[in-house]
């Protein structure tokens, strides 16, 4: 716990400094917000054990020429990573016409400025922290999936690049048909996959039917 305190506080320090926008840096002073604190303290810091690409309050402009500013914007490189923490309480519960608008056109201006906004609930952060690290490892993912081997075959680097993506184990008939490959070629693919020790087989004995990331 004292690693992670100390680490966030020398990462908002440094986005204090680099900041040279008065309007985010006010924001920044006043402090983060509960809800992305206890995200960052028991979802991200234990999953990710850094706070590489990752910038609090990150200023965006709005149709309106406004401005609005997201929870968390992962950028590795040009990328456009977007996480909100969605609190839950009576200002929640009792949303009202105009915020829940609000809300609607936030995340569609978002999606169409490029996005990938991956929205999380308060009460899954404190009830199912488990659930919510798988999701931040795919998030990741998504952004980093570009990244695979380079003795791998183009094939084999798409399989990898495939499984990152999603938060299960993947079928031979899914690699099939993802990669426009008999049944047969996609499980010799994936059993040298599990020989390079980059997949495991997640169930099946005689017959594997499904594998998963190492």
């Amino acid at each position: 716990m004292e690693k992670f305190e100390q680490a966030l506080n020398k990462w908002v320090q440094f986005n204090l400094l680099e900041e040279r926008n008065s309007r985010r840096r006010e924001i920044l002073e006043k402090g983060l917000g509960h809800g992305t604190i206890e995200f960052l303290r028991s979802i991200w810091f234990p999953t990710v054990g850094n706070f590489d690409h990752l910038f609090p309050e990150w200023e965006v402009r709005d149709f309106n020429n406004g401005y609005r500013y997201l929870d968390l914007a992962y950028r590795p490189g040009d990328a456009k990573g977007c996480i909100e923490i969605q609190g839950y309480g009576p200002h929640a519960r009792d949303l009202d016409v105009r915020r829940f608008k609000d809300l609607c056109w936030r995340h569609s201006l978002l999606a169409l400025d490029g996005w990938t906004l991956l929205p999380i609930a308060y009460l899954s952060i404190k009830h199912e922290p488990k659930q919510c690290q798988q999701l931040i490892l795919a998030f990741i993912g998504k952004f980093l999936s570009t990244d695979t081997p380079s003795h791998l075959s183009s094939l084999e680097a798409e399989v990898v690049r495939y499984a990152r993506r999603l938060l299960r184990p993947i079928t031979p008939l899914e690699i099939s048909a993802h990669l426009r490959i008999s049944d047969r070629h996609a499980r010799r693919i994936l059993h040298k996959l599990v020989n390079l020790q980059i997949l495991r087989v997640a169930s099946g004995q005689e017959r594997v039917r499904t594998y998963l990331l190492k």
